[in-house]
């Protein structure tokens, strides 16, 4: 008969995973120029709807205080600096990729094109631009090309990247708000379109509308499912047709 062991044994035979340690970035070293932008993104991983970014300008004279990564900010918080961030900055903008265009071009050129939009949307040409990430697309002004750096965690290291990430975020929220409106059924309102197992069950149960990025995998397989329930449908219709 085996000898049941004791939690004590059990605990001495568990080896204690090693936390990986969290990266630690330097503060950011700003580059010397006359007008910064700083440019994100929101909406890369959803299924539906446009990819959004921002471009701002801040004003030096008018400082806002909380900006940060905007998914560490509750919905509130994001709404209320969005507002402060269009009244305070010199400049800002929204800039998209449409489905179609995310489709055609694959989510990442998509998104630099997004991002190019944005800036050439500034009513101020900044004279440097940086970045969220680790690329940053070719940007033109008025005098040529426009001098541009990505940073890797910008939107917590950099303060106009902050304000751009909330712009961003508010914007496509607000988008996935009115679409809910439109197709209540789908639950846009909750799930922003992420790719979640209720919205999943939703795009299966309701089909795919035209505002789904049709190349992105979950989608594609439930138009290849239904595309095959839709031939075998014809065929046995065809085939009762012939008795």
């Amino acid at each position: 008969m085996s000898k049941v062991q004791q939690p004590k044994q059990l605990a001495e035979k568990i080896k204690p995973v090693a936390k990986k340690p969290k990266k630690v970035f330097a503060a950011f070293e700003y580059p010397v120029a006359y007008c910064i932008a700083g440019v994100d993104e929101v909406g890369r991983g959803p299924l539906v709807g446009d990819v959004v970014t921002a471009a701002v300008i801040l004003d030096p004279e008018h400082p806002i205080e909380g900006l940060m990564d905007s998914k560490k900010l509750s919905e509130k918080k994001r709404i209320l600096l969005a507002e402060e961030i269009k009244q305070h900055a010199i400049s800002w903008a929204i800039g998209r990729a449409t489905p179609e265009e995310i489709d055609t071009l694959n989510i990442l050129h998509a998104t630099m094109l997004a991002m190019q939009r944005a800036v050439l949307g500034l009513n101020v040409t900044p004279d440097h631009v940086l970045v969220d990430g680790n690329r940053c697309p070719t940007f033109i002004g008025d005098n040529g090309q426009i001098d541009c750096q990505p940073v890797v965690k910008g939107d917590d290291r950099v303060v106009e990247i902050s304000a751009a990430s909330i712009l961003a975020k508010v914007e496509r929220d607000n988008e996935m708000i009115e679409l809910d409106k439109l197709h209540p059924e789908y639950g846009f309102a909750k799930h922003k379109g992420y790719p979640t197992k209720v919205h999943l069950e939703k795009i299966i149960e309701h089909g795919v509308l035209d505002c789904y990025r049709k190349s992105f995998k979950p989608v594609a397989n439930v138009l290849a499912s239904q595309a095959s329930q839709a031939s075998q449908a014809s065929q046995a219709s065809q085939a009762s047709g012939q008795r």
